[in-house]
């Protein structure tokens, strides 16, 4: 059997060991730098899966990432980042580990080579959603038995690797494949692979979330002010859109339940919270078409 390209020795890093913790971590820094490139490569995939997974929410689908070990991780974190950023419910995106939540923490051995919990975790799926697994290598049993379970239901599917012989490839919809090169300790995915990864997919949460209407121009209009932090946020948020003082916006937010769409749309068409939320339905609750339709006053 061939090597995998995750498993490569890095000519690079022969030396790591001997040499002084300057030029260690410097190493470390020279590789990378050789992520974004290995992910820019990738974009015009990412925007197909970006516009896949927004499809799929405008549809009333949810986004489900699969993972093992630290790709396994990473799902979750992305996944546990989207309620409090976009005020989604749980079941919109979520993250699942092979081996269960305690591989969150703790490594399951053997995990990764379970076909058959692979297609029974992925029986979570409807027809609508989409299904994205994650591996740097791109092997593992385990996706193999989620994407049997995918693409048997016809959920859209989309793998994530920096495997270009990557097994998922050949399964999904979509591959993204950010080749990132040997890592700085061999077969250490965590790292440059990893960090891939995470920017992949900080892409097709925010990406899609965007597409969605989640924001307003670059700004986080629908967070959850759950703390004095993100309620100053919200306020400066709302001030900033509807160009108003931060003690009308204050007053308009805890009338909407500090919902930032709301009471932008009632301080800038001048109406009530319940006519605010009337005109805003009537654009799907986009506030940037809203604000186009020429009924700003």
């Amino acid at each position: 059997m061939s090597e995998i390209i995750t498993e490569y020795l890095n000519e690079n890093t022969k030396d790591i060991d001997i040499i002084s913790t300057v030029e260690m971590i410097k190493k470390i820094n020279d590789e990378d730098k050789l992520v974004a490139f290995a992910v820019e490569s990738e974009i015009e995939h990412i925007a197909e899966a970006v516009d896949l997974i927004a499809d799929s929410f405008n549809k009333g689908g949810n986004l489900t990432y699969f993972g093992c070990g630290t790709s396994g991780r990473l799902g979750i974190l992305d996944a546990c980042e989207c309620p409090p950023t976009f005020s989604t419910n749980p079941e919109m995106v979520q993250g699942i580990i092979a081996g269960g939540k305690i591989a969150f923490v703790k490594a399951v051995e053997g995990a990764e080579d379970n076909f058959e919990q692979g297609v029974e975790d992925a029986k979570i799926l409807a027809p609508e959603d989409v299904c994205v697994v994650i591996s740097a290598s791109g092997n593992p049993k385990y996706l193999l038995g989620v994407l049997k379970t995918a693409n048997k239901i016809g959920a859209k599917t989309i793998a994530v690797t920096c495997n270009h012989e990557a097994k998922i490839g050949e399964e999904v919809r979509v591959c993204i494949c950010a080749e990132v090169g040997p890592e700085v300790i061999a077969g250490s995915s965590r790292m440059k692979a990893g960090t891939a990864q995470k920017m992949i997919l900080n892409m097709l949460s925010t990406g899609s979330m965007i597409k969605i209407g989640k924001t307003y121009k670059n700004l986080m209009i629908d967070l959850k002010p759950t703390n004095d932090k993100l309620k100053d946020r919200a306020i400066r948020i709302v001030s900033q859109i509807a160009e108003t003082t931060h003690a009308k916006s204050f007053e308009t937010l805890e009338k909407s339940n500090w919902d930032i769409r709301v009471a932008v749309a009632s301080i800038v068409l001048n109406k009530d919270i319940e006519e605010a939320k009337k005109e805003l339905k009537k654009y799907g609750g986009v506030l940037r078409k809203l604000l186009n339709s020429g009924e700003k006053v």
